[in-house]
């Protein structure tokens, strides 16, 4: 799922879609963004995959399990953890931290082109050093 995740976002998100996504890289004021609507895209896609295939138990189930499973990490680890939606989360666990770090130099650059760091659980050596 990371290496589809980082597909998506570095050429969906921040390609066709970026007026969507592009709330996540402007301050706000407001708990939600449109990004978030993201969110409900893939529970959807996921509830359908495993809702279609529940009787069998086949592939199309279990990809929808790993869409659940990977967006439950995502929004633990994204929204809680790095960005800080809701305040409870802190570590000083050195891969959460190399995370936390990688995302912030994916925010630094606003714009929808020439960002880095497009994953969340794979982080490269080079971009946190």
């Amino acid at each position: 799922m990371e290496c589809l995740s980082w597909f998506i976002h570095k050429h969906l998100f921040h390609g066709p879609l970026w007026f969507m996504h592009k709330s996540h890289h402007q301050k706000s004021k407001s708990f939600f963004e449109w990004n978030d609507l993201f969110a409900f895209l893939f529970a959807g896609i996921s509830l359908y995959l495993m809702y279609i295939d529940s009787k069998n138990f086949g592939v199309k189930f279990f990809a929808g399990l790993g869409i659940t499973l990977y967006g439950l990490i995502y929004f633990i680890i994204h929204d809680w953890f790095v960005h800080r939606r809701f305040k409870t989360f802190k570590s000083n666990n050195t891969y959460l931290n190399a995370v936390r770090k990688a995302h912030k130099i994916h925010h630094k650059n606003m714009g929808k082109k020439d960002g880095k760091a497009f994953g969340l659980l794979f982080v490269r050596k080079k971009v946190i050093d």
